[in-house]
């Protein structure tokens, strides 16, 4: 039997395994699934011949080494600034090791080394990043071949909640790391290029900068620039390139209501506030506004942002009830951030029966034979429920599969690496199909960069 070692068994692994249980008994694998939770990893395990769970706590290098050491290949599924870790062992008893994450520096300075073993550290083939940089290659690399230039390059990706599941005013519910959602967009402005010139986008402007895009069948969605487009630019090959931009969908309305966090300050994560776990909603909210002896919390909100009393962004923020004085934090020396979090989740988790939807949409422009041509490539996809997420189906299969072809010898190139080689990207996708992630694609004419100028 061939080893494989799953290192964190949170909300994206369940997929993950499942897949590799159902190819256990044809592929010869034995699953271990380690985890700092025993009881986490006995769940995925679910009793499963081919599979046993482990106590792995990352930090615990004898442990860590124990089992990585007896593996065959390595699928760390810890959030990425564990991967360090895991990496190093990896590269010390020679196994290869695939992850969702992006490469940070600490992984890139192992590549040399990695090479040198004839190792295999494939990192980003989660969904984003993962399917969107091989759907991209795809694409890219088809019209290459045919002689094309690419002038243009846009991709969005949004977890959402599906149209069946779709029950609150925002049109979102949490599916994936809610953290991620509330501070996501800070530490700098945007950058991308439109039309040959760079252009940059602060924070606090960022979510009134949108761009619509229409999904058929799913209708109309907007999106918000992601902070750095301009390093795929080398990634991609794309170095003479006009307009590179790549975002995160939400739907329509979510940004300009979501805008009203960033204004108040309640996205901020790099202070405390005193008394937090003693605080209301109430306090929370009124904690940002001026003193008034006389005018109530609600009142000089609306008069502060001048949101008037009939707009659909007032109705959003009363649903999410940030005016109870009767709810509290109880969290002590809790960041703004961590506050807004705690009152999100009340109101944007998933619940029993709910499905998350993924949606990616791909715009390629580009040069063959003196015209221009543009291409829209879109991929939905729905999730089953709770467990088997949509996010959890787009992150764990392609891992999946990356570590299956690296075990089987399909996946040969060494180094510290992302999904964008032929020899990754085409099997993959195909057997992504089998799954129902497909890309439909739209040959159109030229548009340019956003004709409608809502940049």
């Amino acid at each position: 039997m061939r080893k494989i070692l799953v290192i964190g068994a949170g909300k994206s692994t369940a997929v993950l395994i499942k897949y590799f249980q159902e190819k256990s008994i044809a592929e010869k694998l034995h699953i271990t699934i380690g985890d700092i939770s025993i009881e986490n990893a006995q769940h995925l395990a679910a009793n499963h011949p081919t599979t046993n769970a482990i106590k792995l706590d990352v930090f615990d290098q004898l442990s860590r080494e124990i089992a990585i050491k007896e593996a065959d290949i390595v699928v760390s599924m810890l959030p990425a600034r564990f991967h360090i870790k895991v990496a190093e062992d990896c590269l010390k008893f020679e196994k290869c090791l695939v992850t969702a994450s992006y490469i940070s520096p600490e992984m890139q300075k192992l590549n040399e080394e990695v090479k040198k073993k004839g190792l295999i550290f494939m990192n980003e083939i989660g969904v984003d990043p993962g399917i969107d940089h091989m759907s991209a290659m795809q694409v890219i690399d088809r019209i290459r071949k045919k002689g094309g230039k690419i002038i243009l390059f846009e991709s969005f990706t949004g977890g959402l909640v599906a149209p069946e599941s779709d029950s609150n005013l925002w049109n979102y519910k949490f599916t994936w790391n809610p953290r991620n959602v509330v501070i996501a967009g800070q530490g700098g402005a945007a950058e991308f290029l439109q039309e040959g010139a760079y252009k940059y986008i602060p924070y606090h402007k960022l979510f009134r900068r949108t761009e619509f895009l229409e999904v058929e069948d799913y209708g109309r969605f907007e999106a918000y620039a992601n902070r750095n487009s301009l390093k795929y630019k080398s990634v991609y090959g794309l170095n003479d390139i006009l307009t590179l931009y790549r975002g995160t969908i939400r739907r329509v309305g979510f940004s300009k209501a979501w805008n009203i966090f960033v204004q108040l300050g309640m996205t901020a994560d790099d202070y405390t506030l005193m008394n937090s776990e003693q605080m209301s909603y109430r306090d929370f909210t009124n904690s940002f506004l001026a003193y008034s002896p006389s005018d109530s919390v609600e009142l000089k909100l609306r008069h502060y942002l001048k949101i008037d009393q009939d707009d659909i962004i007032w109705d959003k923020l009363l649903e999410l009830d940030i005016f109870n004085p009767n709810k509290k934090i109880g969290i002590p020396n809790a960041t703004p951030a961590q506050i807004l979090q705690k009152i999100l989740m009340d109101k944007w988790s998933l619940e029993e029966g709910d499905k998350d939807m993924i949606v990616m949409y791909h715009k390629f422009g580009y040069e063959l034979n003196g015209e221009r041509k543009q291409i829209d490539a879109t991929m939905v996809s729905i999730g089953e429920d709770q467990k088997y997420t949509a996010m959890a189906r787009t992150v764990g299969l392609p891992v999946a599969m990356a570590a299956l072809r690296i075990l089987n010898g399909e996946i040969t190139t060494t180094g510290v690496q992302i999904p964008i080689q032929e020899e990754v990207y085409t099997p993959i996708l195909k057997e992504l199909e089998e799954y129902s992630i497909i890309f439909n694609e739209k040959e159109r004419e030229y548009l340019g960069y956003n004709p409608d100028g809502v940049k």
